[in-house]
């Protein structure tokens, strides 16, 4: 990346991750991406995590950025035509309302009431959204540092991310250091989130990884990298 944008720290993330059937998913992508896939199925992966310190990255360090707050995204894997690889959001929750700026590149940001709590070992995010609808409670249990499998740094590993606006695929390139993954296990998952989303419920058990978190991300500019076509 030449030159960042804005830095930001994202903490306290678990990855919940249920595999899908292509067919399931592929209606949600726009043509202009490639639905990305690993052992023959497409991943659908819902992350709620805590931002921090964003701000403008040409501000020193010592200047503090926004205060922190939750985040939630839903998000699939996906391939622009040229082969990169990168991550589509389904949805994103926030109760942060300046994050709905990010819309005018089409991130598809819900303002909401969004919460992260922590208890020694056991992590609790819940959201709703504003004026109802998607809403989630969720209890994840935390377990042992694992060293990452191909598959774990598949799924976490993601260096761009693609939205669609005015008929636009636009790109946002995002760089951090390696997540610290532990293993960790749903106590309580409550959602609708997924079915908002136009998903079917989840055929299978979800993989679940846990984060204390990374501290230096930076994004850069989002750019137009294609035309997205009407689905007929």
């Amino acid at each position: 990346m030449r030159v960042p944008a804005l830095a930001a720290g994202w903490v306290t993330q678990t990855f919940v991750h249920w595999p899908f059937r292509s067919e399931e998913v592929r209606p949600l992508v726009p043509d202009g991406l490639v639905l990305d896939e690993y052992d023959g199925a497409a991943w659908v992966s819902f992350t709620p995590f805590v931002m921090t310190d964003l701000r403008p990255s040409a501000l020193p360090t010592v200047v503090p950025g926004l205060p922190a707050f939750p985040e939630t995204n839903l998000r699939t894997y996906v391939r622009s035509r040229d082969g990169c690889r990168g991550i589509w959001f389904l949805s994103l929750e926030v109760g942060c309302p300046l994050m709905l700026a990010a819309r005018a590149v089409g991130v598809p940001y819900h303002p909401g009431t969004v919460s992260v709590s922590r208890q020694e070992d056991l992590v609790r995010y819940a959201g709703s959204r504003w004026g109802g609808g998607a809403s989630y409670e969720m209890a994840v249990r935390l377990g042992e540092p694992i060293t990452p499998a191909e598959r774990d740094e598949w799924l976490t590993s993601r260096w761009r991310a693609y939205t669609r606006r005015l008929g636009i695929i636009w790109e946002t390139p995002v760089e951090h250091e390696p997540w610290p993954l532990r293993a960790a296990a749903i106590v309580d998952l409550q959602e609708n989130v997924t079915s908002a989303a136009g998903l079917p419920r989840p055929h299978a058990e979800p993989l679940v990884h846990f984060s204390e978190g990374v501290r230096r991300v930076r994004f850069g500019l989002s750019r137009p990298v294609g035309r997205a076509a009407r689905r007929r």
